[in-house]
C-alpha cells in the first residue's frame, strides 16, 4: 500500500481575511501563503501552527453553512465530512483560554470514554480538541 501522511484539512468561509484574523489569534496559525484558484473562483490561504495546516477558501458565491452543520450532534446526521480534531493536554485549562479569547465553544464533552470540546470558527466550521485520557 502507498505509504502517506496528513498535509492540511480545508475550510469555506465568507470572509478570508476574517478567517486568518480569528484562526491567528484564536488558535495561532499565521498564513504560509495566500493564493488565488481560478477553477473554484476562490482566494485561498494556507495557514500554518507547527506541522498543522489549514486551507481557508473565501469562494465567490459561497452558500453560508446550514445552521444543522453548527452543532456536534445535528452536524452528524449529514453524510460527510465533520470536523478536524486537535489533541490538548489539559482541557479546562484549553477552554479557559478559549473563553478568555471570546470563542464560540458549541459543545463541551465529559464521558466515560473522554473528553474534549468543539468550537465554532468565525463561519460557524466546528473544530474538535480533545484531551486523550487512558480509560
Amino acid at each position: 500500500m502507498a505509504d502517506f501522511t496528513f498535509h492540511h484539512g480545508g475550510v469555506s468561509v465568507p470572509s478570508l481575511d476574517e478567517a486568518i484574523d480569528w484562526y491567528g489569534r484564536v488558535l495561532g496559525f499565521a498564513v504560509e501563503k495566500r493564493f488565488y484558484i481560478d477553477a473554484a473562483r476562490s482566494h485561498a490561504a494556507m495557514i500554518r501552527k507547527g506541522p498543522l495546516r489549514f486551507e481557508l477558501f473565501e469562494v465567490e458565491g459561497a452558500a453560508p453553512l446550514p445552521e444543522e452543520r453548527r452543532h456536534p450532534p445535528s452536524d452528524l446526521r449529514t453524510h460527510g465530512n465533520k470536523h478536524v480534531a486537535f489533541r490538548v493536554e489539559d482541557l479546562d485549562l484549553f477552554l479557559t483560554e478559549m473563553e478568555e479569547k471570546g470563542a464560540d465553544i458549541a459543545f463541551v464533552v465529559r464521558e466515560a470514554f473522554g473528553k474534549g470540546c468543539f468550537l465554532r470558527d468565525c463561519a460557524g466550521n466546528l473544530i474538535e480538541f480533545v484531551e486523550e485520557t487512558n480509560v
